[in-house]
């Protein structure tokens, strides 16, 4: 072949095929035959049904409700690529995760159908019977088991099977390859006998096109179709799915307590590390790394990318990126949640002495912040609205600046909605619920939402803070560099609001006595 010729054939390869050129697989017949050969028989045991699977059920049929004789597509999304043909670890949507109570990472590209039926006739007497489509385990005598490394047993590991998916969840099952006639097939205007379709938009692009081109096809006027009114139906749907979360079950309250219990391991791994962190140049990478080891033992991964800010750092809300150094006379305020393996995740915040003794200044700090949470404690009573709690720790805040002459205005004009001066040092709101996303039921109205009424089952943060940025000339000098946040996370009972995160000290001299109480009178923190 000259080279004219080999050119010509490298050229022609499909770029997507190019990334399997370093594999050098054996294509032979004898290879594949040998491959198909000598392989101990999977196990037809069928596991027994999820402690999950009634509670996902329940779910389902809530929702059937409020969308009779319409069509619902919940996918749990794709596989997301890291770099070339490296992926991140798959974790399914999470309206996916809550209406099936599937979590870890087995379920790439799969979706869960709500198919419209007679009234009363569907799932436990719903309006819908529900069906997921997922791609389960390629036999041992398939191609695929060997040469797929994005879903090959032999690369990845087992995957389950439709059978034990079912006897799971008690969901009926099918495989991926007959999906898209499970979406498309008689869509069409209600009127005309067609069905109408929801869809949880902007989880699978090639979900997203297939319901637009089907909707598209069997429109009576493709040309003047209203993009809009179909975005609304979909918008309504995730707004429903969202809003469904506001209440925990007792199954979901129970796995948010192992993640906040979990977690409060991972903050006492970090006070164990912290005698090293304070000799590292990246002192906070060393502080997220004890944790995220901790989130992996115990848990699924981290809730959220964890927030491991020293010193000025603290001032950034949002400060991941964790290259700092941390020295002995600053804080360290650390925000993160483990996830368990169902998905659910706390969100706990703590703002530490790095040598484990608070100085005054910070002692001073700590404690309005403190006061602030304990007053948005205070104010989450059941029948209380949701912003009641900003209200009352804010408050707070606001009393304690005007009482150290940072505020430029009374307390009284400070909280007006005009004037809200205290806010340069508390940007960000008090509380947000908390469950399969760190920020959840962020698609819910507002009315059910900030102007919702506090009601049992709900989980949500409480987290007050002050940052005083070095840069801030508005304020005197010793309290530049300082950011705490105390953040706890809250069940809300017909009793009151009940402290899951509890275990980990609060109050700024128990926090001193916990943290020696790990390291001790260790020198090299001091």
């Amino acid at each position: 072949m000259n080279d004219a010729e080999n050119t010509s054939n490298s050229a022609s390869q499909p770029l997507e095929e190019r990334v399997n050129n370093r594999s050098q697989r054996p294509s032979s017949d004898a290879f594949k035959a040998f491959m198909a050969s000598n392989w101990a028989p999977s196990s037809q045991e069928l596991p027994g049904r999820d402690a999950v699977a009634g509670y996902a059920a329940t779910r389902r049929k809530a929702i059937s409700a409020k969308f009779k004789g319409e069509r619902l597509v919940i996918p749990a999304g794709p596989l997301k690529v890291r770099s070339n043909d490296t992926d991140y670890r798959f974790r399914p949507h999470s309206a996916f995760a809550h209406l099936t109570g599937l979590g870890l990472d087995h379920e790439p590209d799969a979706a869960l159908i709500l198919e419209p039926v007679e009234e009363g006739k569907g799932d436990d007497g719903g309006h819908h019977r529900a069906t997921l489509y997922f791609r389960p385990l390629a036999g041992r005598d398939t191609e695929q088991f060997y040469a797929d490394a994005r879903s090959g047993e032999f690369w990845i590991g087992a995957r389950p099977t439709l059978a034990e998916f079912e006897a799971r969840l008690g969901l009926p099952t099918a495989h991926i390859d007959q999906l898209e006639t499970a979406i498309t097939k008689n869509v069409g205007a209600p009127e005309i006998g067609g069905i109408s379709i929801r869809l949880v938009r902007k989880v699978d692009e090639n979900i997203d096109a297939l319901v637009d081109t089907a909707r598209y096809n069997t429109a009576r006027d493709p040309e003047n179709l209203d993009l809009g009114v179909l975005d609304t139906l979909d918008e309504k749907l995730s707004e429903a799915l969202s809003e469904l979360r506001l209440l925990k079950d007792e199954w979901e309250i129970e796995e948010m307590k192992t993640a906040v219990a979990a977690t409060v391991e991972g903050f006492e791994e970090v006070v164990k590390a912290l005698p090293r962190a304070l000799t590292h140049v990246r002192g906070e990478r060393v502080v997220e790394g004890a944790f995220f080891a901790r989130a992996r033992e115990v848990g699924n991964e981290l809730g959220y990318d964890t927030i491991a800010a020293s010193g000025n750092n603290a001032t950034v809300l949002h400060w991941t990126r964790n290259t700092g150094k941390i020295h002995a006379g600053e804080l360290l305020l650390l925000d993160a949640g483990v996830e368990v393996d169902s998905l659910y995740t706390a969100d706990i915040t703590r703002t530490l002495p790095a040598n484990g003794i608070f100085s005054e200044v910070q002692r001073k700090v700590y404690q309005a912040v403190l006061d602030a949470a304990d007053a948005g404690f205070a104010a989450a009573r059941p029948g209380a609205r949701f912003r009641d709690i900003h209200t009352a720790a804010t408050t707070v805040l606001a009393e304690r600046l005007a009482e150290w002459g940072l505020l430029p205005v009374s307390v009284e004009e400070a909280i007006s909605p005009e004037g809200q001066q205290h806010r340069r040092w508390m940007p960000h709101g008090t509380s947000h619920h908390l469950g399969l996303d760190v920020h959840d039921c962020a698609q819910a109205k507002r009315e059910l939402y900030l102007d919702g009424i506090l009601t049992e089952g709900m989980v949500f943060t409480i987290e007050p803070g002050l940052y005083f940025k070095l840069e801030d000339l508005a304020i005197p000098e010793e309290y530049r560099g300082i950011g705490i946040r105390i953040e706890d996370d809250v069940l809300m009972t017909s009793d009151g609001p009940v402290n899951l995160s509890a275990a980990l000290p609060r109050k700024p001299g128990d926090v001193e006595d916990w943290m020696t109480g790990i390291y001790g009178e260790s020198e090299d923190i001091r």
